[in-house]
């Protein structure tokens, strides 16, 4: 197989990593211009000074050749946060939907995007655009800004507004919509009944906002029986292209949820999964955890694209922009201790602490 396609399907890969250095395997794909990037967790993070964290992302910039890699974080605040203090610390986003000051929220975002691009990282996982509408939703809740979609809409638009203020792509998850789900797809693949009028008025409403505004969109690996039937949705072409794409016009990067969730994995070999989530309209696909699946992975995206030219073409239509997109961003790791704690303990981080109580 051309070694040129097993590049390309790296290049749509943004992969994670047992705690410690980044492995060999992802170091060499690094180098090799055969990877997106990286996604660390807090067991990458846990312990390590802010210095410390710097100097690990400096050590994957490093090793990429090309553009620089994709650095991505989930950093949500509250119960989703894989930096702790001195790193700003941020309550759920719920407070912020509370407080409904859709500058502050924006303040939020920026002073947090300050943080995290000093340490190097390019990608924030974060806002959630879930409604809250199910309180029997164990995954989403607090994570959400509430119940009003509106509101919602309002706040996660400030808060992905302030990290691109701060050079950082913010990403609004899970399209088309987790908040009403009674199963965390992390470990269930949930389905919802709701027909089209009701997702128009509910759970598309953030997403449709977010055109033109959110940097990247995050799938949801949920059937929508009204959408697709038969696939969840980061597997479907109905879903992706067609709704997001092609209905609510956005144009931003579009990345699947962790291929190693249950909710696809227990149904779908990584590989399967990969050639469908790029085949049904996603740009950058994560493997949080087993380097051994990204192998997998780029093995089944080649192999499809060497025997179908029109996925090959759509191969390099997802690499395109992500490789823009890496362009565009900048990963300058601050590797300064003495620099960093002036930032962390900033006029506008501690007055931001005390507004936000």
């Amino acid at each position: 197989m051309d070694s040129e396609l097993r590049a390309l399907a790296g290049q749509v890969i943004v992969a994670g990593y047992p705690a410690g250095e980044p492995p060999e395997a992802i170091r060499r794909r690094l180098g090799a211009q055969a990877l997106a990037g990286v996604i660390l967790f807090k067991r990458n993070l846990e312990g390590l000074s802010p210095l410390e964290v710097a100097r690990h992302v400096a050590a994957i910039a490093a090793a990429t050749s090309g553009p620089a890699p994709l650095v991505a974080v989930d950093q949500e605040g509250g119960r989703v946060e894989r930096l702790k203090s001195p790193v700003l610390e941020l309550p759920p986003m719920r407070v912020l939907g509370d407080r409904d000051d859709p500058a502050l929220t924006r303040r939020a975002g920026r002073v947090l995007g300050e943080q995290l691009a000093a340490l190097g990282f390019t990608v924030d996982f974060a806002p959630v655009l879930d409604v809250d509408t199910n309180p029997e939703n164990p995954v989403i809740g607090d994570r959400s800004f509430g119940a009003d979609p509106e509101k919602v809409a309002r706040h996660g638009l400030a808060f992905a507004s302030g990290l691109a203020d701060a050079g950082l792509l913010a990403c609004g998850k899970h399209f088309p919509g987790h908040g009403d789900t009674a199963s965390d797809s992390h470990f269930d693949l949930p389905s919802l009944p709701h027909d089209m009028a009701r997702l128009e008025a509910v759970e598309l409403v953030p997403f449709r906002a977010a055109a033109g505004v959110v940097g990247s969109i995050m799938t949801a690996h949920i059937v929508f029986e009204a959408l697709d039937p038969d696939r969840p949705a980061t597997l479907s072409k109905r879903v992706i292209t067609g709704l997001l794409r092609e209905t609510l016009g956005y144009d931003g990067l579009i990345v699947s949820d962790d291929l190693e969730m249950k909710a696809i994995a227990d149904h779908f070999s990584t590989g399967q999964a990969a050639v469908e989530a790029i085949a049904a309209g996603c740009d950058v696909l994560l493997i949080c955890k087993t380097v051994a699946l990204v192998d997998e992975a780029v093995e089944a995206l080649a192999a499809e694209a060497a025997h179908d030219p029109a996925f090959a073409d759509r191969l390099r239509e997802a690499a395109g922009p992500v490789h823009a997109a890496r362009a565009r961003l900048r990963c300058a790791p601050v590797t300064d201790a003495d620099a960093l704690a002036r930032l962390f303990a900033s006029p506008s981080a501690a007055s931001l602490r005390e507004a936000l109580g």
